[in-house]
């Protein structure tokens, strides 16, 4: 499995970005997907996961302004994110989790890709 995420760039506090994680490889499908970010100097958080029947569940920190979303025709996972705040900077990585059921929880994930640069200035 090969997680490629991409769409990070430099925006303003209030202006939005949407990221994409391709999968090279049909393989997590049946499996949920995660975003997590690392802001510099901070341990790896969770942000939000999505379910392989579309169930998600987010960290309170984005809830309301921060959507999941996933096309298993292509095998891409989505983050729209809107309403972006400067604590909202960090690395964006995407994952797949072990099993099909959406997770907070950094150990459920088994496969993780480079991440994209999000950089949110006020």
């Amino acid at each position: 499995v090969q997680l490629q995420a991409s769409g990070g760039g430099s925006v303003q506090a209030g202006d939005s970005l949407r990221l994409s994680c391709a999968n090279s490889k049909r393989t997590g499908s049946n499996n949920a997907l995660g975003w997590f970010r690392q802001a510099p100097g901070k341990e790896r958080e969770f942000v939000a996961s999505i379910g392989w029947k579309g169930a998600t569940i987010y960290a309170d920190s984005v809830e309301g302004r921060f959507t999941i979303s996933r096309d298993n025709a292509v095998n891409t996972l989505y983050l729209q994110m809107d309403s972006l705040r400067p604590e909202d900077t960090a690395v964006y990585s995407c994952a797949v989790a072990r099993s099909s059921v959406a997770t907070s929880r950094l150990e459920n994930y088994r496969y993780w890709g480079q991440g994209t640069l999000v950089t949110v200035s006020s």
